[in-house]
């Protein structure tokens, strides 16, 4: 039995990368009216390019490019929303919107597709993100791809504080298994249908 359960888990990345593409691939399908849509209103109503990319880091610490629909105006900082203050970073009325329905992240659905990023894991974080040093204290935590949600996103989303995020991200890269992705994949469609509000 030992052995069997064993085996399951030695496949699942492979199972998981397959349900990573056809999901992804579907969805920007799917999607892409609602995609282009949220595009031309980020760049019809403020200045700067309707897509943002930002370097983050994901699995083995290699970093990538990580593509966002742009929430905030152009003189606004890159940092972490745990310390930057709203003088730093100010949200546009559509990216309230766009940040509150999530909508603003679905083009990481390419990075899925391309195999940078999962549908499932610990949130990519900035290079020089506050949370980085916890983040590195748990090497663990690099040995899967960073995924569009995981279980510090459905376990408080920005209430959690980075070394409580950490811990959620070990936790999940050591038990990693197609129970744990389903029940987070669960609870991210129940946080979207209910979505918090973020200003």
């Amino acid at each position: 039995m030992l052995g069997h359960i064993e085996k399951i888990r030695a496949t699942y990345p492979r199972l998981k990368r397959a349900f990573d593409v056809t999901v992804s691939f579907t969805l920007l399908i799917v999607l892409s009216p609602i995609m282009l849509l949220a595009y031309l209103a980020v760049v019809l109503t403020s200045k700067g390019s309707g897509i943002f990319w930002s370097s983050r880091t994901g699995q083995n610490g290699k970093c990538f490019m990580m593509p966002k629909l742009r929430t905030m105006t152009s003189c606004s900082k890159l940092l972490s929303r745990e310390v930057a203050s709203q003088d730093d970073i100010k949200v546009t009325k559509v990216g309230r919107f766009l940040r509150r329905t999530s909508i603003d992240e679905l083009p990481q659905l390419w990075s899925v597709l391309i195999g940078d990023m999962s549908l499932i894991g610990p949130r990519p974080i900035l290079e020089h993100d506050i949370a980085l040093a916890a983040r590195n204290a748990r090497p663990e935590i690099y040995t899967v791809k960073p995924g569009i949600t995981g279980l510090a996103q459905v376990s408080g989303r920005n209430f959690v504080s980075p070394r409580n995020k950490s811990r959620y991200d070990a936790f999940y890269a050591e038990r990693v298994c197609v129970l744990l992705d389903l029940k987070i994949l669960f609870k991210t469609f129940k946080a979207v249908l209910k979505p918090e509000i973020i200003v």
